[in-house]
This record gives structure tokens, sequence and C-alpha cells, in this order.
């Protein structure tokens, strides 16, 4: 049956790859079931709501992913999106959550609108191929980024960003540092033996070192400084009745007070971000996997951009924010991942976490941690497929200026956009605008606008 549905053979996988690798990218996205409720709730959601509402919507839109394209990408509500509709929407702009979810709903019918009408395929097959690579690396750095500071091995520092400092609060955060760099070379040992689900092995093998130091006492809870027990404490939870909270309420909004240009810019700023976001992990995650074909262009975009769509509207309904493909997907590709069994897999992990969301939320963030740096580094090895000779100076400096602005910004948009920016200039300022097609012209000029008035 799964060699019917997803053509295993065709695609060089087993059955068995295909479960560790989905089993690897859900235990890398489940932070998303405690992160996305601990955001929400500051904007006056219920936390257990927004916690069955995410996984809902993650099962849904990793299944139609799966389905509908057959790749091994996996869907969830979005970080930083689920940020700017907490802090910037409804704190600062003033908006109420019922609000945000109506312009995240029509963020969503206007993503499938686009996605019937080829626009979004087409804005991903106008990229070239060396700016894709770009983004590959890009990716690569940033997930790394995220990786460390889940760790807690990147904090604040006067220059910005430092390491931490080990020994101060060494109960708490460092030795969930310590743990982390000891569960990341457990990882890349594995991963050098050729280890099947070495990426997962090494989440779990953190995790049961973490168990080990706080029962000896190394590790000391503190809930007041967000460092929770590891000890799973609860394991079933059957209440869903939480859920009534915010599912519809995108359709029940008082729209009195509300001026419409402000309500068109918030749509606009999510369907950007969103857009970009997704084009970019799609375009890293396929460019990893080697799944693009020899023009650059993914088999199946179309579809996987209508999943993504679909996953984006039924989110708002049931009443999280912005549904979208992860840049964690690259755990289960990195673990040999091709087809949509490794989302189908992960999907039900998602919609099983409604029933067992104390025990998937009880794995700290520096046990995934390290496979998020591991993860990393496979991005990275793309570099070498970047052209840098001077034929090709203007793709590879547009490249370049995406990989380090991906980190750096901490934005995946803003390091297309200052690819695609630079891409046009550089070209056309040195006679090669014929290169260029009409398309990205627009895409540049689009997002000079973004930074002018948004």
């Amino acid at each position: 049956m799964f060699e019917k549905i997803f053509k295993l053979k065709e695609h060089n996988t087993n059955v068995k790859t295909e479960v560790i690798a989905g089993i690897t990218t859900f235990m890398t996205m489940a932070y998303i079931l405690a992160v996305n409720p601990s955001i929400l709730s500051k904007a006056g959601m219920d936390p257990t709501a927004v916690l069955l509402a995410t996984a809902i919507a993650s099962f849904i839109g990793t299944a139609a992913m799966a389905l509908m394209a057959n790749l091994p990408f996996v869907l969830s509500a979005g970080m930083g999106l689920n940020a700017y509709f907490a802090y910037t929407v409804v704190l600062t702009m003033g908006y109420s959550w019922q609000m945000a979810l109506l312009a995240v709903f029509i963020e969503g019918v206007i993503f499938i609108i686009l996605s019937l009408t080829n626009v979004r395929e087409a804005i991903f097959n106008a990229i070239p191929l060396n700016l894709k690579r770009g983004v590959s690396v890009g990716i690569g750095l940033f997930i790394a980024f995220i990786g460390l500071q889940n760790a807690g091995l990147a904090v604040d520092a006067p220059t910005l960003v430092g390491i931490t400092n080990f020994t101060e609060n060494f109960s708490t955060s460092g030795i969930c540092a310590l743990l982390a760099i000891l569960g990341l070379l457990i990882t890349a040992i594995l991963y050098i033996h050729k280890v099947k689900g070495a990426i997962l092995l090494g989440i779990l093998a953190t995790w049961i070192l973490g168990i080990i130091c706080q029962l000896v006492g190394w590790y000391v809870p503190t809930p007041e400084k967000n460092f929770f027990s590891l000890i799973p404490t609860q394991f079933v939870s059957a209440d869903f009745s939480k859920l009534g909270e915010t599912f519809g309420q995108c359709f029940h909004v008082d729209f009195s007070g509300v001026k419409v240009v402000n309500l068109i810019v918030v749509v606009f700023s999510f369907l950007f971000v969103d857009l970009f976001d997704t084009l970019g992990t799609l375009i890293g995650v396929a460019t990893k996997a080697n799944m693009l074909d020899e023009k650059g262009r993914l088999p199946g975009v179309k579809p996987a951009l209508m999943a993504d769509a679909i996953a984006t509207t039924t989110g708002a309904v049931l009443g999280t924010s912005t549904v979208t493909t992860f840049v964690e997907s690259a755990s289960g590709v990195g673990t040999g991942g091709r087809t949509g069994l490794t989302a189908i897999v992960a999907g039900i992990l998602f919609l099983l976490s409604t029933l067992f969301a104390p025990l998937f939320t009880t794995i700290p963030a520096f046990a995934t941690a390290p496979a998020l740096i591991m993860v990393g580094f496979l991005m990275v090895s793309t570099v070498t497929e970047i052209r840098f000779d001077e034929e090709n100076l203007t793709e590879a400096i547009p490249a370049y200026l995406a990989i380090i602005a991906m980190p750096l910004f901490y934005s995946i948009s803003e390091g297309i956009s200052f690819g695609i920016i630079s891409y046009v200039i550089l070209n056309v300022c040195t006679g090669k605008y014929k290169k260029v097609t009409p398309l990205m012209y627009v895409l540049a000029l689009l997002f000079i606008l973004k930074y002018i008035f948004l």
C-alpha cells in the first residue's frame, strides 16, 4: 500500500527509513507545541486551546502535503509569524486575537487563489539555481543559530550575541548548555558511523542524560526561570473541550473601530512573510535532498504550495497563527526521508500529541538543539555547489548576501529579500539585464516597497 501511494522505490527509500525520518522531524518540531501556546497566550488566547489547534492544524496541513505533493515536508505554526500575531497585531496595534485570526484566514484564502493561478510556483521557478543554493546554506546557518539559542549556548552579550557562562547558574542554564554540547557530539559520532536515525537517537540520548542529571541533583528544576522538570509527571490528557474557545472565532469579529487600510496592511504582512518563508524552506530543504531538477525546479511544488495554503486557512479556523512549512523538515530529510510517508508519520504524531501533550512537551529545548545544529551542518554543505567563479559573480554575491542575512537578521524572508534585490541590481548594472526574468524585477520592486512602507 505504501509503495503504491508514496512510490518508495522510485525515491530510493523504504518504510523503515521514512518512519524514522518522520519521527525525527516530529521530535525536532515538538517544541512548537509548548512555544506556540506560550506566545499566543500573551494575546489573550487559552494555551490549551492553542496547543490543540496547533496539533490538529499541523496534522491536516502535513497530511495534505503528503497526499497532494508526496514530499517529506511537515507543517506547523510558524515561528516569527506567531510572534508577529501576538506582539505586533494584538499587543501593539490593538486588534483582538479574533481579528488577527481573521487576517490569517484571509491570507490563507489569498494563498489558495495564488496557488491555483500558478503565481507562487512561478516565483519559485524564477529564482536562479545559485541563489536557491545560497538560500539552502543560509537556512542551515539560521536553524543552527536557533539550535544554539535553544541550547542556551548563544546568549545576549555586549557584542549582541556571545557564549553562555557555564559556571553561572550551573544547575539550570549551565548544565543544559553542557548537555546540548554532549548531545551534539553523540549525534555527530552516530552520524559519522552511519547509524540510522542518528539525529533522533541524539535527541533521546540528550533527554535521558538530562533526566539522569536531575535525579542526581546536577539539574535543579526552577519553574520561575522557565527550567522545568525533565521527568514526565502526566502522560495522557483527553480533555478537548478547550478547543471550543478558539474554534471558528475568526468569524466572530467586532469590526467597530477597525481601519480597513490597517487591516489590509496586517493581511499583507502575514501574506508576505509566509510566502517567502515557505518558498525559502521549500528551496532549502529540497536542495539538500537533491529534489530539484536540472533547472532548479521542484517537481510537485504547486501541490506543496496548495497544501501550505490549506494548512494556513484551516489553522485560522481552529484557532492558531499561520501554519507553514517548517525548516525543521530538514532533520527528517537528513535521516533519509524522501516521500510523503515521512510527512504522514510526523502528522500522525502531531495528532497523537493531543492525547500525549504533557509527555511530548516535557522534551526540553536543549535536547532538540543538537539535532538543529547537526542539520545546519548538513545544509551548509550545499555551499560547495555554488559557483564563485568570475562568470557567476552576479549570482554568487547575491547568494552570499542571502546566506549571511538569514542568521544575522533572524529571518528567512529577509535573506531572500537581500538575495533577490542584489541579484537584480548587480545584473542590471553589469549589463547582464537580459538574464533577469520579468518576475525577478517585480519581486525586487515588491521587496524594496516593503522596506519603504512596512
